[in-house]
């Protein structure tokens, strides 16, 4: 079930990361909840041992996620299939 929320954020950050969503073929909305995702699957203290780097890439198809050796395809296959 989607549900909607209300962020503010610098709009150049905003702009960059809508262009950078769009260059890899998901929406700014779909990114964010991935990333969101991510950081709340493991039980991570602080904001420093968040992997972001990681998560972007698998997204952005540079390099597998850590760990698993996942073309960015069926990382998004698996993710937009885990939304309907």
């Amino acid at each position: 079930m989607d549900a909607k929320i209300t962020l503010s954020f610098d709009a150049e950050v905003i702009t960059k990361a809508k262009e950078f969503a769009a260059q890899n073929g998901i929406s700014l909305s779909r990114l964010t909840e991935f990333i969101f995702a991510q950081m709340t699957s493991q039980n991570y203290k602080t904001i420093d041992e968040l992997p972001i780097a990681d998560w972007v890439n698998s997204v952005a198809e540079e390099r597998p996620e850590y760990g698993i050796h996942k073309s960015r395809k069926k990382l998004k296959s698996e993710f937009y299939k885990s939304k309907k």
